[in-house]
Protein backbone atom coordinates (compact mmCIF):
# COMPACT_ATOMS: atom_id res chain seq x y z
CA UNK A 1 0.00 0.00 0.00
CA UNK A 2 1.27 3.48 -0.84
CA UNK A 3 2.53 5.61 2.02
CA UNK A 4 0.09 8.26 3.23
CA UNK A 5 1.01 11.78 4.32
CA UNK A 6 -1.49 13.86 6.31
CA UNK A 7 -1.11 17.66 6.19
CA UNK A 8 -3.51 19.18 8.71
CA UNK A 9 -4.40 22.50 10.34
CA UNK A 10 -3.85 24.24 7.01
CA UNK A 11 -5.55 26.93 4.97
CA UNK A 12 -6.02 25.08 1.71
CA UNK A 13 -6.33 27.16 -1.45
CA UNK A 14 -8.79 25.47 -3.79
CA UNK A 15 -10.01 26.75 -7.16
CA UNK A 16 -13.00 28.56 -5.67
CA UNK A 17 -12.34 28.84 -1.93
CA UNK A 18 -9.87 28.77 0.93
CA UNK A 19 -10.81 26.09 3.46
CA UNK A 20 -9.31 25.17 6.82
CA UNK A 21 -8.64 21.50 6.77
CA UNK A 22 -6.51 18.49 5.90
CA UNK A 23 -4.94 17.10 2.73
CA UNK A 24 -4.04 13.42 2.44
CA UNK A 25 -1.29 12.49 -0.03
CA UNK A 26 -1.19 8.84 -1.06
CA UNK A 27 1.73 7.85 -3.22
CA UNK A 28 2.12 10.44 -5.97
CA UNK A 29 -1.53 11.59 -5.84
CA UNK A 30 -3.80 13.68 -3.68
CA UNK A 31 -6.11 11.18 -1.97
CA UNK A 32 -8.52 13.54 -0.21
CA UNK A 33 -9.19 17.13 0.80
CA UNK A 34 -11.26 17.47 3.96
CA UNK A 35 -12.41 20.34 6.16
CA UNK A 36 -11.36 20.27 9.81
CA UNK A 37 -8.43 18.62 11.53
CA UNK A 38 -7.06 15.10 11.36
CA UNK A 39 -7.12 12.58 14.20
CA UNK A 40 -4.04 10.83 12.79
CA UNK A 41 -1.20 10.95 15.30
CA UNK A 42 1.32 11.07 12.47
CA UNK A 43 -0.32 14.06 10.78
CA UNK A 44 1.94 17.03 10.06
CA UNK A 45 0.67 20.24 11.68
CA UNK A 46 0.81 23.07 9.14
CA UNK A 47 0.28 25.61 11.94
CA UNK A 48 -2.32 27.54 9.95
CA UNK A 49 -0.05 28.06 6.94
CA UNK A 50 -1.43 28.11 3.41
CA UNK A 51 -1.25 25.03 1.19
CA UNK A 52 -1.12 25.91 -2.50
CA UNK A 53 -0.98 23.68 -5.56
CA UNK A 54 2.51 23.33 -6.98
CA UNK A 55 3.37 26.35 -9.13
CA UNK A 56 3.64 25.84 -12.90
CA UNK A 57 6.08 28.23 -14.61
CA UNK A 58 5.60 28.57 -18.37
CA UNK A 59 8.67 30.73 -19.02
CA UNK A 60 11.84 30.71 -16.93
CA UNK A 61 15.07 32.30 -18.19
CA UNK A 62 16.74 31.41 -14.89
CA UNK A 63 18.86 28.59 -16.34
CA UNK A 64 20.57 31.13 -18.62
CA UNK A 65 21.34 33.26 -15.58
CA UNK A 66 22.92 30.33 -13.75
CA UNK A 67 25.02 29.46 -16.80
CA UNK A 68 26.20 33.07 -17.14
CA UNK A 69 26.36 34.52 -13.61
CA UNK A 70 28.77 37.21 -14.85
CA UNK A 71 29.09 38.61 -18.35
CA UNK A 72 32.59 37.14 -18.69
CA UNK A 73 32.15 34.01 -16.52
CA UNK A 74 30.43 30.87 -17.78
CA UNK A 75 29.43 28.17 -15.30
CA UNK A 76 29.45 24.42 -16.13
CA UNK A 77 26.07 23.72 -17.67
CA UNK A 78 25.04 20.65 -15.69
CA UNK A 79 25.96 22.31 -12.40
CA UNK A 80 23.97 25.36 -13.52
CA UNK A 81 20.91 23.19 -14.21
CA UNK A 82 21.06 21.68 -10.72
CA UNK A 83 21.32 25.15 -9.15
CA UNK A 84 18.43 26.42 -11.29
CA UNK A 85 16.33 23.40 -10.33
CA UNK A 86 16.94 23.98 -6.62
CA UNK A 87 15.95 27.64 -6.92
CA UNK A 88 12.73 26.73 -8.70
CA UNK A 89 11.73 24.16 -6.09
CA UNK A 90 12.59 26.49 -3.21
CA UNK A 91 10.26 29.05 -4.82
CA UNK A 92 7.38 26.54 -4.89
CA UNK A 93 7.74 25.84 -8.61
CA UNK A 94 7.17 22.11 -9.09
CA UNK A 95 6.83 22.27 -12.88
CA UNK A 96 9.01 24.57 -14.98
CA UNK A 97 9.33 25.21 -18.69
CA UNK A 98 12.97 26.14 -19.24
CA UNK A 99 12.99 28.91 -21.83
CA UNK A 100 15.98 28.49 -24.16
CA UNK A 101 16.81 30.78 -27.05
CA UNK A 102 17.10 29.55 -30.64
CA UNK A 103 18.67 32.07 -32.99
CA UNK A 104 21.60 34.48 -32.86
CA UNK A 105 20.79 38.15 -33.45
CA UNK A 106 24.43 39.11 -32.98
CA UNK A 107 23.95 40.01 -29.33
CA UNK A 108 24.64 36.95 -27.16
CA UNK A 109 26.26 34.13 -29.13
CA UNK A 110 26.67 31.92 -26.04
CA UNK A 111 22.88 31.54 -25.83
CA UNK A 112 23.02 28.94 -28.61
CA UNK A 113 25.52 26.92 -26.60
CA UNK A 114 23.24 27.25 -23.55
CA UNK A 115 20.34 25.91 -25.61
CA UNK A 116 22.25 22.89 -26.91
CA UNK A 117 23.79 22.02 -23.55
CA UNK A 118 20.52 22.64 -21.72
CA UNK A 119 18.63 20.14 -23.88
CA UNK A 120 21.41 17.57 -23.47
CA UNK A 121 21.51 18.04 -19.70
CA UNK A 122 17.74 17.64 -19.39
CA UNK A 123 17.96 14.46 -21.46
CA UNK A 124 20.54 13.17 -18.98
CA UNK A 125 19.10 14.34 -15.65
CA UNK A 126 15.41 14.53 -16.48
CA UNK A 127 14.98 10.77 -16.35
CA UNK A 128 16.56 10.45 -12.92
CA UNK A 129 15.11 11.26 -9.51
CA UNK A 130 17.81 13.87 -8.88
CA UNK A 131 15.89 17.00 -9.89
CA UNK A 132 13.46 18.56 -7.44
CA UNK A 133 11.11 20.09 -10.04
CA UNK A 134 9.81 18.56 -13.25
CA UNK A 135 11.37 20.26 -16.27
CA UNK A 136 10.00 20.79 -19.77
CA UNK A 137 11.21 22.96 -22.64
CA UNK A 138 10.00 26.31 -23.91
CA UNK A 139 11.76 27.10 -27.20
CA UNK A 140 12.19 30.85 -27.79
CA UNK A 141 12.54 31.21 -31.55
CA UNK A 142 14.05 34.48 -32.82
CA UNK A 143 12.31 35.14 -36.12
CA UNK A 144 14.98 37.53 -37.53
CA UNK A 145 17.85 35.06 -36.89
CA UNK A 146 19.38 33.27 -39.87
CA UNK A 147 20.09 30.08 -37.87
CA UNK A 148 16.74 29.75 -36.08
CA UNK A 149 15.07 27.19 -38.36
CA UNK A 150 18.16 24.97 -38.48
CA UNK A 151 18.30 24.98 -34.68
CA UNK A 152 14.57 24.29 -34.34
CA UNK A 153 14.27 21.40 -36.77
CA UNK A 154 16.00 18.65 -34.71
CA UNK A 155 14.25 19.56 -31.43
CA UNK A 156 10.74 20.48 -32.57
CA UNK A 157 9.59 16.89 -31.89
CA UNK A 158 11.43 16.59 -28.55
CA UNK A 159 9.07 15.04 -25.96
CA UNK A 160 9.88 17.73 -23.38
CA UNK A 161 8.82 20.62 -25.63
CA UNK A 162 5.54 22.03 -24.29
CA UNK A 163 5.67 25.59 -25.64
CA UNK A 164 7.27 27.47 -28.51
CA UNK A 165 7.20 31.25 -28.71
CA UNK A 166 7.92 33.49 -31.66
CA UNK A 167 10.37 36.20 -30.60
CA UNK A 168 11.51 39.39 -32.28
CA UNK A 169 13.95 41.37 -30.18
CA UNK A 170 14.88 43.71 -33.02
CA UNK A 171 15.10 47.42 -32.20
CA UNK A 172 12.01 49.33 -33.25
CA UNK A 173 9.42 46.66 -32.38
CA UNK A 174 7.99 44.88 -29.35
CA UNK A 175 9.87 45.44 -26.12
CA UNK A 176 12.41 47.67 -27.85
CA UNK A 177 10.09 49.85 -29.90
CA UNK A 178 11.94 52.93 -28.61
CA UNK A 179 15.15 52.78 -30.66
CA UNK A 180 16.80 55.51 -28.63
CA UNK A 181 16.23 53.47 -25.47
CA UNK A 182 17.72 50.44 -27.24
CA UNK A 183 20.78 52.50 -28.16
CA UNK A 184 21.14 53.68 -24.57
CA UNK A 185 20.95 50.14 -23.22
CA UNK A 186 23.70 48.96 -25.58
CA UNK A 187 25.93 51.90 -24.67
CA UNK A 188 25.29 51.19 -20.98
CA UNK A 189 26.55 47.66 -21.58
CA UNK A 190 29.82 49.11 -22.86
CA UNK A 191 29.32 49.14 -26.63
CA UNK A 192 30.92 51.97 -28.58
CA UNK A 193 28.48 54.33 -30.37
CA UNK A 194 29.78 53.35 -33.81
CA UNK A 195 29.34 49.64 -32.98
CA UNK A 196 25.79 50.29 -31.77
CA UNK A 197 24.89 51.97 -35.08
CA UNK A 198 26.47 49.17 -37.11
CA UNK A 199 24.55 46.55 -35.13
CA UNK A 200 21.32 48.53 -35.49
CA UNK A 201 21.70 48.64 -39.27
CA UNK A 202 22.47 44.92 -39.47
CA UNK A 203 19.57 43.90 -37.24
CA UNK A 204 17.02 45.96 -39.14
CA UNK A 205 18.26 44.56 -42.46
CA UNK A 206 18.09 40.99 -41.14
CA UNK A 207 14.58 41.55 -39.82
CA UNK A 208 13.40 42.85 -43.18
CA UNK A 209 14.93 39.87 -44.96
CA UNK A 210 14.25 37.00 -42.56
CA UNK A 211 11.22 37.61 -40.36
CA UNK A 212 8.58 36.66 -42.93
CA UNK A 213 10.25 33.52 -44.36
CA UNK A 214 11.27 32.31 -40.90
CA UNK A 215 7.78 32.81 -39.50
CA UNK A 216 6.28 30.80 -42.36
CA UNK A 217 8.94 28.12 -41.99
CA UNK A 218 8.35 27.81 -38.25
CA UNK A 219 4.59 27.49 -38.66
CA UNK A 220 5.07 24.85 -41.35
CA UNK A 221 7.50 22.85 -39.20
CA UNK A 222 5.10 22.84 -36.25
CA UNK A 223 1.96 21.97 -38.21
CA UNK A 224 0.32 18.92 -36.66
CA UNK A 225 2.52 18.85 -33.55
CA UNK A 226 0.95 18.82 -30.08
CA UNK A 227 2.75 21.91 -28.80
CA UNK A 228 1.52 25.25 -27.48
CA UNK A 229 2.51 28.16 -29.73
CA UNK A 230 2.72 31.72 -28.40
CA UNK A 231 3.53 35.17 -29.69
CA UNK A 232 5.79 37.43 -27.62
CA UNK A 233 5.99 41.13 -26.71
CA UNK A 234 2.93 42.06 -28.77
CA UNK A 235 2.43 45.81 -29.12
CA UNK A 236 -0.32 46.52 -31.69
CA UNK A 237 -3.72 45.41 -32.94
CA UNK A 238 -2.09 44.47 -36.23
CA UNK A 239 0.33 42.06 -34.56
CA UNK A 240 -2.53 40.38 -32.70
CA UNK A 241 -4.51 40.06 -35.92
CA UNK A 242 -1.55 38.41 -37.65
CA UNK A 243 -1.18 35.96 -34.78
CA UNK A 244 -4.86 35.05 -34.77
CA UNK A 245 -4.78 34.49 -38.52
CA UNK A 246 -1.88 32.08 -38.03
CA UNK A 247 -3.74 30.12 -35.36
CA UNK A 248 -1.73 31.38 -32.39
CA UNK A 249 -3.82 31.40 -29.23
CA UNK A 250 -1.45 32.76 -26.56
CA UNK A 251 0.05 36.25 -26.26
CA UNK A 252 3.06 36.18 -23.96
CA UNK A 253 4.12 39.40 -22.22
CA UNK A 254 2.17 41.94 -24.33
CA UNK A 255 3.86 45.30 -23.85
CA UNK A 256 0.77 47.52 -24.23
CA UNK A 257 -2.76 47.48 -22.87
CA UNK A 258 -3.96 47.83 -26.45
CA UNK A 259 -2.35 44.53 -27.45
CA UNK A 260 -3.54 42.70 -24.34
CA UNK A 261 -7.14 43.84 -24.83
CA UNK A 262 -7.00 42.98 -28.52
CA UNK A 263 -5.70 39.52 -27.66
CA UNK A 264 -8.50 38.90 -25.18
CA UNK A 265 -11.12 40.24 -27.59
CA UNK A 266 -9.81 37.80 -30.20
CA UNK A 267 -10.10 34.85 -27.82
CA UNK A 268 -6.38 34.55 -27.06
CA UNK A 269 -4.98 33.87 -23.61
CA UNK A 270 -2.47 36.30 -22.10
CA UNK A 271 0.63 35.55 -20.03
CA UNK A 272 2.09 38.40 -17.95
CA UNK A 273 5.41 38.68 -16.14
CA UNK A 274 5.27 38.07 -12.39
CA UNK A 275 8.36 40.28 -11.74
CA UNK A 276 6.44 43.17 -13.32
CA UNK A 277 3.73 42.82 -10.69
CA UNK A 278 6.05 42.28 -7.73
CA UNK A 279 8.24 45.26 -8.68
CA UNK A 280 5.23 47.48 -9.26
CA UNK A 281 5.79 47.89 -12.99
CA UNK A 282 7.81 46.97 -16.06
CA UNK A 283 11.59 47.42 -15.91
CA UNK A 284 11.50 48.70 -19.52
CA UNK A 285 8.53 51.05 -19.21
CA UNK A 286 5.87 48.81 -20.71
CA UNK A 287 2.34 48.22 -19.40
CA UNK A 288 2.06 47.32 -15.70
CA UNK A 289 0.94 43.76 -14.98
CA UNK A 290 -1.34 44.98 -12.16
CA UNK A 291 -3.22 47.13 -14.67
CA UNK A 292 -3.63 44.09 -16.92
CA UNK A 293 -5.09 42.12 -14.01
CA UNK A 294 -7.53 44.93 -13.18
CA UNK A 295 -8.57 44.98 -16.85
CA UNK A 296 -9.19 41.21 -16.70
CA UNK A 297 -6.55 40.80 -19.38
CA UNK A 298 -4.30 38.21 -17.70
CA UNK A 299 -4.78 34.44 -17.76
CA UNK A 300 -1.45 33.35 -16.25
CA UNK A 301 1.79 34.64 -14.82
CA UNK A 302 5.29 33.40 -15.69
CA UNK A 303 8.46 34.06 -13.72
CA UNK A 304 10.54 35.30 -16.68
CA UNK A 305 13.78 35.91 -14.76
CA UNK A 306 12.92 35.43 -11.02
CA UNK A 307 11.48 32.04 -9.94
CA UNK A 308 10.41 33.39 -6.54
CA UNK A 309 8.24 36.04 -8.20
CA UNK A 310 5.34 33.66 -8.86
CA UNK A 311 4.25 32.91 -5.29
CA UNK A 312 4.87 36.56 -4.40
CA UNK A 313 2.78 37.71 -7.37
CA UNK A 314 -0.12 35.50 -6.28
CA UNK A 315 -0.30 37.15 -2.88
CA UNK A 316 0.54 40.63 -4.20
CA UNK A 317 -2.38 40.36 -6.63
CA UNK A 318 -4.87 40.09 -3.78
CA UNK A 319 -3.62 43.31 -2.18
CA UNK A 320 -2.83 45.27 -5.35
CA UNK A 321 -5.80 44.38 -7.55
CA UNK A 322 -8.53 43.09 -5.24
CA UNK A 323 -8.98 39.68 -6.84
CA UNK A 324 -9.47 36.67 -4.58
CA UNK A 325 -6.63 34.44 -3.42
CA UNK A 326 -8.05 31.36 -5.23
CA UNK A 327 -8.18 33.41 -8.45
CA UNK A 328 -4.63 34.72 -8.05
CA UNK A 329 -3.21 31.31 -7.15
CA UNK A 330 -4.89 29.82 -10.23
CA UNK A 331 -2.91 32.33 -12.33
CA UNK A 332 0.32 30.59 -11.27
CA UNK A 333 -0.93 26.99 -11.13
CA UNK A 334 -4.14 25.83 -12.79
CA UNK A 335 -4.17 28.22 -15.73
CA UNK A 336 -0.55 27.76 -16.81
CA UNK A 337 -0.88 23.98 -16.38
CA UNK A 338 -3.83 24.00 -18.78
CA UNK A 339 -1.94 26.19 -21.28
CA UNK A 340 0.89 23.66 -21.33
CA UNK A 341 -1.51 20.73 -21.69
CA UNK A 342 -0.57 19.36 -18.25
CA UNK A 343 -4.01 18.48 -16.96
CA UNK A 344 -2.84 16.24 -14.12
CA UNK A 345 -1.64 19.15 -11.94
CA UNK A 346 -2.26 22.76 -10.99
CA UNK A 347 -5.07 22.22 -8.48
CA UNK A 348 -5.48 20.72 -5.03
CA UNK A 349 -8.02 18.09 -5.92
CA UNK A 350 -8.32 14.33 -5.28
CA UNK A 351 -6.76 12.27 -8.04
CA UNK A 352 -4.33 14.94 -9.22
CA UNK A 353 -0.59 14.91 -8.68
CA UNK A 354 0.49 15.53 -5.12
CA UNK A 355 2.31 18.79 -5.88
CA UNK A 356 1.77 20.96 -2.80
CA UNK A 357 3.45 24.12 -1.48
CA UNK A 358 3.34 25.31 2.13
CA UNK A 359 3.46 29.10 2.45
CA UNK A 360 3.49 31.37 5.48
CA UNK A 361 2.84 35.10 5.36
CA UNK A 362 5.35 37.14 7.36
CA UNK A 363 4.47 40.84 7.49
CA UNK A 364 2.81 40.42 4.11
CA UNK A 365 5.72 38.53 2.54
CA UNK A 366 4.87 34.98 1.42
CA UNK A 367 7.63 32.56 2.42
CA UNK A 368 7.77 29.04 0.99
CA UNK A 369 8.42 26.64 3.89
CA UNK A 370 7.91 23.16 2.42
CA UNK A 371 7.29 21.66 -1.03
CA UNK A 372 6.04 18.24 -2.09
CA UNK A 373 6.28 17.06 -5.70
CA UNK A 374 4.52 13.84 -6.63
CA UNK A 375 4.07 13.11 -2.94
CA UNK A 376 7.79 13.38 -2.18
CA UNK A 377 9.01 16.25 -0.03
CA UNK A 378 11.67 18.11 -2.03
CA UNK A 379 12.00 21.26 0.14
Amino acid sequence: MSREIFLTNARIVLLDAVVEGTIVLRGCRIASVDSGGSAQSAAFDMEGDYLLPGVVDLHSDNLERQVQPRSNARWPSRSALVAHDAQCAAAGVTTVLDALCLGDLGLEKDRIRTFREGVADLDTLGGTDLLKAEHFLHLRCELPASDMLDLLDPVADHPRVRMISMMDHSPGVGQYADVDLWRALKRRDGARPEDVERLLTEMLANRERLRGPNRRGLLARLAGLDVTLASHDDRTHEEIAENVADGIRISEFPVTMQAARAAKDAGMEVIAGAPNLVRGGSHTGNVAAADLVRAEAVDAFASDYVPASLVEAAFHCVVDTGISLPHSVALVSDRPARMAGLLDRGRIEPGLRADVVRVRLYNGLPIVRQVWRGGERVI
